[in-house]
């Protein structure tokens, strides 16, 4: 299976205005699916404005210059089809997915919402408290409130560090000038990639995509420029009376180009990949500190973060942060065997063949690399630059980035002086 999804053809076509359209033709099943990709994401945000890139992804499919939000609604819902929007750190997505014979007037329908969205005020102003319900929801729950504060600690004023949400200072000055705004500089021909996947031919998706979207001009180029992250090795703590404490650490990471990202997946997969990783066995397993026990390794743009984090009883919480940063930089002194290495190998090769079966997987995978910059040869260099990970590389990599973290702790008083007790 996973031979013969790497060897899946993928066309690849600029058009006039500067999108790029990626066609992989699947003719198994009479459905398309479609990603409509923007670079920029959360990444354009500023702390004043924290937020934006959410509401508008929420507000996009509510209203246009030609339809309502009931009328999009009925247009999708009636066919069976499925059609939303999202924004991630380093981008913004329309996704679509209908039968063959459809899609041709949902994609006209993707245009209408991407090129004129009216942003109605009172679906703002609906969303706007929807939002800051979600905010104040989130602020009661220990995880998140680790995860904000770790945020700040390893990136600064870096959009990185910013929660998706937003604040609710910074959402309530948003305003519909600010969307529109946004939609003018960030959604764009010149910044989008369209991927199709399914049964189609790559001359109908064009002609398609042509229709659709050939005749959007791009305003004046804009460059998108960030603050440089601002990592504080420090410890932040909170208190909230629980029985259940979250320890959390965070080591600065490398970008997605970088030729250390291969290694630090590597490592993200023997730490904190599923019930066999050494954090879940060692931690858990072995030594019943845990309640939860994982690892993860963002891929990003730019300088992006190895977090680990650990959900442990109170009495615990001092040995829970020792023994997450042991197992963290155990790897700089004591290299994988061969066989570990080989198994994290497999698992993350597998579980990477795996995810790109469905045509809507196959249309995200592939249109994210390209508006990542990264390209469809991605595809098969992520498979060989595992591949050649070597046990020194993973030994290396663990002491060039895992040396000082940034620590969160949520959790009660007594919780919160064993973790000071152990600085």
């Amino acid at each position: 299976m996973s031979l013969a999804v790497s060897q899946r053809i993928s066309d690849r076509l600029v058009l006039s205005n500067g999108i790029v359209v990626l066609v992989t033709e699947n003719p198994t099943a009479d459905i398309i699916a479609a990603r409509c990709f923007f670079a920029g994401g959360e990444r354009v945000e500023t702390p004043a404005k924290s937020g934006l890139t959410h509401l508008a992804s929420s507000l996009l499919t509510r209203g246009t210059e030609r339809y309502s939000s009931l009328e999009i609604a009925e247009q999708v819902e009636s066919i069976g089809a499925s059609l939303g929007t999202e924004a991630s750190s380093d981008y913004f997505v329309l996704s679509l997915k209908t039968i063959t014979s459809d899609f041709h007037d949902m994609l006209l329908l993707g245009s209408e919402i991407l090129r004129s969205p009216s942003f109605p005020s009172s679906e703002l102003d609906l969303e706007r408290r929807l939002t800051i319900q979600s905010i104040r929801s989130q602020q009661e729950r220990p995880f998140t409130i680790a995860y904000d504060r770790l945020q700040h600690l390893m990136y600064g004023d870096h959009p990185y560090g910013f929660s998706s949400l937003g604040t609710e200072a910074s959402v309530s000055t948003i305003t519909r000038e600010d969307l529109v705004d946004f939609h003018h500089q960030h959604l764009r021909p010149d910044q989008m990639v369209v991927s199709i996947a399914g049964k189609i031919s790559s001359a109908q998706a064009i002609a398609l995509v042509e229709e659709a979207f050939g005749d959007w001009q791009s305003p004046q180029s804009t460059v998108i420029t960030t603050p440089a992250p601002n990592f504080q090795p420090l410890l932040v703590t909170h208190q909230q009376d629980t029985q259940q404490a979250i320890v959390m650490i965070g080591y600065p990471a490398p970008s997605v180009h970088s030729p250390d990202y291969a290694a630090i997946k590597i490592i993200s997969t023997y730490l904190g990949n599923g019930l066999s990783s050494r954090l879940f066995v060692e931690l858990r397993e072995k030594r019943g500190l845990a309640y939860e026990v994982s690892a993860f390794y963002p891929t990003r743009l730019e300088t992006s973060q190895f977090v680990a984090y650990m959900g442990t009883a109170s009495h615990n919480t001092g040995t829970a942060l020792a023994g997450l940063r042991h197992e963290c930089e155990r790897l700089a002194h004591t290299p994988l065997t061969t066989e570990e290495l080989s198994t994290c190998k497999s698992k993350l090769l597998g579980q990477y063949a795996l995810g790109k079966q469905t045509n809507s997987q196959i249309a995200q995978v592939y249109g994210w690399y390209e508006v990542m910059g990264l390209g469809l040869e991605f595809d098969r260099k992520f498979v060989e630059s595992i591949e050649a990970v070597t046990e020194s590389d993973v030994q290396n990599v663990a002491q060039k980035y895992f040396t000082t973290p940034a620590i969160s702790v949520v959790g009660s008083s007594d919780a919160l002086k064993l973790v000071h007790s152990h600085e």
